[in-house]
């Protein structure tokens, strides 16, 4: 008897304990559970603690309410060149509502599985393929907005399409690397060109540069010399004017300069400048002038003492006249090295000079005259 009892009791702490278990319901973060009483939709769990009624509530499904990743295989899709491609595409989703999720579409992976190769079949058909290599972002938003609209009734929320490859047939492959080949090997003779072409056009302006460079240095330089040599003409000019040199110690200096300007077996042509003329003449009215004076002596004292007196003093005065030209010559040699003299082309060249004919004509004239 007392063993009945205790399997009694033991039975309904088991019922009791198994009463307690379907009665609790603890659901996690992210996910709701779909509830039926008696085969009907009566509530949805939330996270938490949740009770329920035991032997008449029952979950129907457990939705995961996290954003989910769906990896469709390869789909064979034709464009509109008639080229039969394959196209990867992955998915992005969450469940926005449990409940229609549930009732609405009995699978609702398969659904959208199969929504996205129509979608994707009608995108790519109506594209050639290049425009289909090149336009993802194009058809991601279309499959996006097309899945969105659809699946919105199903309770499913599609955040995000992405296509991962776009295969051509291998044929297609082949000539698309040739002709991606052609184009780089293209692009590379454009740019060894453009390259060759900056290098010539930098290398003519650095030439260009340098020219003017030399150019403007040379023209400074000039300028430089220029003006030293001006100054250096306006300083010995000052010299010559401060000096005040006489008529006689430019012509001596003249004479001087004559044996260098002669020198040369080129040097065929004598330059005299205009100044030498008056330079001689006055040379030649001292010596006129020491002719004069012998000329007026009286033709009876021509044989007396008096004569050698008289000839003794001119020969005095000749050698005081000759000491002071020595001197004027030795003081302008101090102060005037060189002298820029402007030439007279239509003079004729000058003969030799003798001391002869550094004498007035006149003065010649008058003494054979009282002679």
């Amino acid at each position: 008897m007392e063993t009945v009892v205790g399997l009694l009791l033991a039975a309904v702490a088991l019922i009791v304990v198994v009463t307690l278990i379907r009665a609790v319901r603890i659901v996690p973060q992210q996910r709701q559970d779909v509830v039926e009483r008696l085969g009907k939709y009566k509530r949805t769990l939330h996270p938490g603690l949740n009770l329920l009624v035991p032997f008449i509530d029952a979950v129907r499904t457990k939705v995961d309410m996290r954003e989910q990743v769906v990896s469709f295989p390869p789909q064979p899709v034709i464009t509109s060149d008639n080229l039969g491609v394959s196209i990867d595409t992955v998915l992005y989703f969450k469940v926005a509502d449990a409940v229609k999720a549930t009732y609405e579409i009995s699978n609702f992976l398969q659904a959208i599985e199969q929504l996205t190769v129509t979608t994707l079949r009608n995108v790519i058909g109506s594209l050639d393929l290049e425009r289909a290599l090149t336009s993802r972002d194009q058809i991601n938003r279309h499959l996006s907005g097309v899945l969105d609209e659809t699946t919105g009734r199903w309770g499913i929320k599609v955040t995000r399409v992405e296509i991962k490859a776009i295969e051509p047939p291998a044929s297609i492959r082949d000539s698309m690397e040739k002709q991606m080949r052609a184009e780089r090997d293209r692009r590379a003779a454009i740019l060894n060109a453009e390259g060759q072409k900056q290098s010539q056009i930098l290398t003519a302006e650095g030439d260009k540069q340098a020219a003017v460079l030399r150019a403007d240095g040379d023209r400074q330089a000039r300028i430089l010399e220029a003006e030293g040599q001006a100054k250096a003409i306006r300083t010995v000019f000052d010299a010559i004017h401060q000096a005040n040199p006489s008529q006689k110690v430019l012509a001596y200096q003249y004479l001087q300069a004559l044996p260098q300007i002669a020198n040369g077996s080129a040097n065929k042509v004598w330059i005299v400048p205009a100044e030498l003329n008056k330079a001689l003449e006055g040379i030649g009215g001292a010596l006129g002038g020491l002719s004069q004076m012998v000329g007026d002596v009286p033709r009876a004292a021509v044989d007396s003492g008096a004569v050698e007196r008289e000839a003794a003093e001119a020969a005095e005065a000749a050698a005081e006249a000759a000491r002071q030209v020595n001197e004027e010559v030795r003081a302008a040699e101090a102060q005037v090295t060189s002298r820029p003299v402007a030439s007279s082309p239509e003079l004729p060249a000058p003969e030799p000079v003798s001391p002869a004919s550094l004498v007035d004509d006149s003065t010649v004239d008058k003494r054979e005259e009282r002679a």
